[in-house]
């Protein structure tokens, strides 16, 4: 598999795993809103019930709209070639730990076809805001960090 190809792959799976964020905050929010309706009619200006539902709504919405913004971001990232240096887009592979320096969306599995025969690969997908982003940022294979006490060193980049 071509470092491209791997890249994509990748993507492809925090991509996954967006949409289901996505898709379970639209559920969500329906649901709440669909709750807030069959209640019946607004006799009560401060109805507690209502007002909880909507909340709920409004939050779920929020979320929906974080998921869709993190989507479009991958997208975008799907048509850059790998990376030479650690910058927002790439991929950072260590010898304790696989980054993904995109969105904040946290743990996520990457299907692995090798030799070696693991199903899945961890990788962490951190957004710019989070210290080990900025201690990764710049860096090229062969660099080491040490973050929290723990050395890491690049394995690769892509």
């Amino acid at each position: 598999m071509t470092r491209q190809q791997r890249r994509i792959q990748i993507i492809q799976a925090c991509l996954q795993q967006q949409q289901q964020l996505a898709d379970t905050a639209k559920q969500e929010m329906e649901s709440a809103q669909q709750q807030s309706n069959d209640y019946g009619a607004n006799v009560d200006r401060y109805d507690s019930y209502r007002t909880k539902m909507m909340r709920t709504r409004d939050m779920y919405a929020k979320q929906l709209s974080n998921a869709n913004a993190g989507i479009r971001v991958l997208q975008e990232l799907l048509n850059h070639s790998p990376f030479e240096k650690a910058e927002h887009g790439a991929i950072v592979i260590t010898n304790r730990q696989n980054f993904f320096l995109s969105i904040g969306a946290g743990k996520f599995m990457v299907p692995y076809r090798s030799a070696e025969s693991v199903p899945q690969q961890v990788f962490f997908a951190i957004s710019a805001q989070t210290p080990i982003y900025m201690a990764l940022k710049g860096k090229s294979t062969g660099d080491s960090i040490t973050f929290n006490g723990i050395t890491q060193t690049i394995t690769e980049i892509i």
